[in-house]
């Protein structure tokens, strides 16, 4: 079994989708373990708020059987193909680790955004806080501790998960 980390990220009707996404997920995976959900402003782009948060489940699909199930989630969702990288989203899902796995194909692991993008790499952190990233070698939790917080607006926001939905949480 690996052990996988999933970023979760919408700024269309985010309540709905982000739901929507996790009980899907659900649906393939089993139990989740889930982060708080964080709001925080677009990146790239001018858009409304995204809300954004990082699950973990156990499987035994393969990288690519997991990106492939990601994408059909996506699609699910709403989610068009071909979209510019910086724009609204309805459901974005990113496969951020697979065990320690380093890899390009078939995507980037560990995904490099987890560095670079507060509303990954705080929930991250809350979630798995003494994970080692497989680089750098330093955990979420200090990742988080050392990152430039000016860089980007994020907070954590009230989140009520739907009844349906069967997690562990972070906090």
């Amino acid at each position: 079994m690996a052990k996988i980390y999933i970023s979760l990220g919408t700024n269309i009707e985010p309540e709905r989708h982000l739901q929507a996404g996790l009980l899907d997920l659900q649906q393939h995976f089993g139990r989740l373990s889930l982060s708080r959900v964080f709001e925080s402003e677009s990146v790239g782009f001018k858009g409304t708020n995204f809300l954004n948060m990082v699950a973990s489940a156990d499987t035994d699909m393969s990288i690519a059987e997991v990106v492939a199930t990601f994408k059909m989630i996506e699609q699910a969702n709403g989610r068009i193909r071909g979209e510019k990288k910086f724009s609204p989203r309805s459901l974005d899902i990113d496969l951020l680790l697979y065990n320690d796995e380093i890899t390009r194909q078939p995507v980037e692991l560990p995904r490099g955004e987890i560095l670079f993008n507060a509303f990954v790499l705080w929930p991250l952190a809350e979630l798995a806080p003494d994970v080692l990233h497989p680089i750098v070698g330093l955990s979420y939790q200090t990742l988080w501790q050392q990152y430039d917080k000016q860089q980007q607006q994020i907070w954590p926001i009230p989140f009520t998960f739907s009844p349906q939905l069967h997690c562990t949480s972070a906090l």
